[in-house]
């Protein structure tokens, strides 16, 4: 069975951002909340408007908000009768989610899977008086919040589960709303909470310990140790102090363990301060000024990040280097980010055989559902094992009975192949992500066919072979240019099917060209030289359009810049669901010279050749409105709106998934290929040049832009218009040497290179 439509009972901030994943992923979506007086079904409506509304959005597209049917379980319940799939997401107490499971089980079909996002209740309590067919069909699926943003989804089986529900709710939750799975046991917690909530504890009690403020543990707790950002007292305003509260409440209660909440955190939920969602928690802002709470007298005052060029150092350092550092850090400090590590390392090593299948599922669920760069099982290995057991004894803490089975380290490879220990012993192979392609692993063990510092060819079996950036922000060096061409004549000359540009990245496709190079280039007033990189870059992008292959894009994350040129003339682009794309040059003072301004003219005007009515300046129009704006994406959905994506383009929602799902569409046109063949189309000259520089006038009258704006806008719309001499027929060549040139020329100003230093020096635009 596959799940074709999704029922969410609970419109509340979890079952309405399910909706919204759902509904993005093009999911038609029944959402009841309970009835409310006047029009009934307003507590779902209110939800779903929220979700609407919701910043970070909730949805990947607005629009998609009208695959959304909202009603209430009173009067709608039997909406839910087609529904595949029902997840619960109403309040956190047994016995309301038992009500609502006895009135579902004689409405749904046979086949429907009933699930809860329960965060902690057991799901053998929630099964108590269910027939056994229910039961088979019952499991719990933990959303993290945002549901949209935070990868990890737990699933959680009970004893009655059987192996079909469980492979098409995993099925379902991998490839149609791109979740990282974890299979958790039916523990309170599960995995990442029980963890995370035991590491905001500690945090809470050694900040008391240390005499530390919030400032000062929130740069101790986040980057510095591989976590997010947000870190622990940012993470509980996002999360709401009171929802926190709550969670660790009933921790300690299902638990038994000593969680506990500060007597001043009860006295600040009491007061109302309970996180983002009142404009207060331990942190807010006023105006534009962001205050941190004094913990101990509950009043805010401007935040005072600790200067330490110490942790700012590390900070910013490889993995490796940054625990190995920690492991002797000087001071106050140092001794807090050891004896936290310490500290919460032997708690992980207790519970892992309680709560997880696997230490592999523990990293993976703080990396997708906390936005840990590593997990704490490969955070212990860089800090060495030997540390740990010296470190616990200085504690009073006893040897875990993992740690004792473990041998020089959790995580050891042989050959080609990554081993874990097992929770009973001994060690096994990493299991795979579904679908997942695994570079670094490739690389080990199969040809590397081009290689430099910044970039990799990689063969992945089948004929078809990887172009991998990994650079700093992956941007676009001269190193990384010339391992793309060699890397499409390497793939002509072996006769494979064909080349997928993509990365492992987690955030970054590419941040585009290299400034730094620019910028030098520029000082050095080599004009020469700074023609031809400019001629080389396009040749690239080109290249990527006429090779005798298919060469199939895979952007995801940022995409800026020269990445956005290299998508736009691809084949095929298989874009992962989170896109931020656009061509932002004119955030230095350029515009885009990579062919970018020749593929968006190109292709919006070849859109309206099969409607002669149609007026031909809307192209130009709609084409300079994205480069002189900047416009970036907010979602692969969102490029395909704006045009940066076609129709036949590809959307991936799982990140795990989407190399292999490139190679597929390289291998799905490869059998019959034929090349792109080269396009002409007419240029408007003057008569669209006049339009262009009648609405940047205005927007400069307005004070909208600057003089240098204008002058800018003015450049791009010359290039658009392919000059400013009578209508003509352009090839793409004719555009790409009218890019060059204004680049060039705008290079050339003062206020470009104050632009381009500026970004350089604090990676933020200037408008001058």
């Amino acid at each position: 069975m596959r799940i074709r439509k999704l029922g969410v009972v609970g419109a509340g901030t979890m079952g309405s951002g399910i909706a919204a994943l759902a509904a993005s992923a093009g999911l038609p979506v029944v959402l009841l909340d309970i009835a409310g007086d006047g029009d009934r079904s307003a507590p779902a409506k209110q939800g779903l408007e929220r979700a609407r509304k919701a910043r970070p959005a909730a949805f990947m597209d607005a629009e998609r908000a009208a695959l959304v049917r909202t009603g209430n379980i009173a009067d709608d319940l039997e909406l839910l009768a087609d529904c595949d799939l029902v997840l619960e997401a109403i309040i956190e107490q047994p016995k309301p989610k038992q009500e609502l499971y006895a009135r579902l089980e004689p409405l749904l079909a046979p086949g429907a899977i009933v699930a809860s996002n329960t965060s902690g209740i057991p799901m053998r309590v929630l099964t108590e008086g269910r027939g056994a067919a229910f039961r088979e069909r019952f499991l719990g699926m933990h959303f993290f919040n945002p549901p949209r943003y935070l990868h990890l989804l737990e699933i959680i089986p009970t004893d009655d589960t059987t192996r079909e529900t469980l492979a098409e709710a995993r099925h379902f939750s991998e490839r149609i709303l791109g979740k990282g799975i974890v299979l958790a046991r039916d523990v309170p917690g599960f995995v990442a909470n029980r963890l995370g909530v035991y590491g905001m504890v500690l945090a809470l009690e050694m900040m008391a310990k240390y005499d530390l403020t919030i400032d000062e543990v929130d740069v101790l707790t986040g980057p510095l140790l591989a976590r997010a950002k947000s870190a622990t007292f940012r993470t509980g305003d996002l999360t709401g102090i009171d929802v926190l509260g709550h969670v660790i409440t009933g921790l300690a209660a299902a638990t038994g363990e000593p969680f506990a909440i500060p007597e001043w955190v009860q006295r600040l939920v009491k007061s109302g301060r309970i996180g983002e969602k009142s404009g207060a928690g331990f942190y807010r802002k006023v105006g534009k000024e962001i205050q941190t709470l004094d913990w101990k007298t509950l009043e805010y005052a401007p935040q005072q990040r600790p200067e330490s060029p110490e942790i700012d150092r590390l900070t910013r350092r490889p993995l490796a280097e940054r625990f190995a550092a920690i492991r002797e850090l000087e001071g106050t400090y140092g001794e807090f980010a050891r004896e936290y590590l310490l500290r919460f390392s032997h708690y992980v090593l207790e519970r892992t055989p309680e709560i997880a299948y696997d230490l592999v599922s523990v990293d993976r669920a703080l990396e997708w559902g906390y936005a840990w760069e590593i997990g704490p099982f490969q955070q212990m290995d860089l800090l060495g094992l030997d540390f740990l057991r010296d470190g616990f004894r200085r504690l009073g803490l006893d040897e875990p009975a993992m740690l004792a089975r473990a041998q020089n380290e959790f995580y050891h490879e042989i050959g080609s192949e990554t081993l874990a220990l097992q929770i009973s012993g001994g060690y096994a192979p990493v299991p795979e992500i579904s679908g997942a392609i695994d570079l670094a692993a490739q690389r080990r063990f199969r040809r590397v066919l081009e290689e430099s510092k910044e970039a990799t060819l990689v063969d992945v079996g089948d004929g078809v072979a990887v172009l991998q950036f990994h650079g700093k922000m992956n941007t676009l060096s001269e190193g990384v240019l010339r391992v793309l061409r060699a890397s499409l004549d390497r793939v002509a000359k072996e006769g494979l099917a064909g080349l997928v540009i993509g990365n492992d990245d987690p955030r970054t496709f590419t941040a585009g060209a290299d400034l730094t190079m620019v910028a030098a280039l520029v000082q050095k007033g080599d004009w020469k030289a700074t023609d031809e990189a400019v001629r080389f870059f396009q040749d690239c992008s080109m290249g990527i359009r006429q090779a005798p292959f298919p060469v199939v894009v895979a952007p995801f994350g940022l995409t800026l810049g020269g990445g956005t040129e290299f998508t736009l003339h691809a084949d095929q682009v298989q874009a992962h669901a989170e896109l931020y794309m656009g061509l932002v040059e004119v955030g230095v003072g350029l515009i885009p010279a990579g062919g970018g301004t020749k593929e968006l003219l190109f292709r919006f005007t070849t859109a309206l050749e099969p409607y002669p009515e149609a007026d031909p300046f809307e192209a130009v129009k709609r084409a300079f409105g994205l480069i002189a704006m900047a416009t970036t994406s907010t979602s692969a959905l969102d490029a395909r709106r704006l045009g940066f994506l076609r129709d036949r383009d590809r959307i991936t929602m799982n990140r795990d998934q989407l190399l292999a799902d490139a190679k597929q569409r390289v291998l799905d046109l490869a059998a019959d290929y034929v090349p792109q063949v080269p396009r002409t189309i007419t240029a408007l000259g003057k008569e669209g040049i006049g339009n262009l520089r009648y609405g940047a006038w205005a927007m400069h009258e307005a004070g909208q832009i600057t003089d240098f704006e204008l002058r800018l806008a003015n450049k791009l719309g010359y290039v658009l218009c392919g000059g400013d001499g009578p209508k003509r027929v352009v090839t793409e060549q004719d555009i790409l040497d009218l890019e060059r040139e204004a680049f060039l020329e705008l290079l050339g100003t003062r206020e470009t290179q104050e632009r381009i230093a500026y970004m350089l020096k604090t990676g933020k635009p200037l408008r001058n």
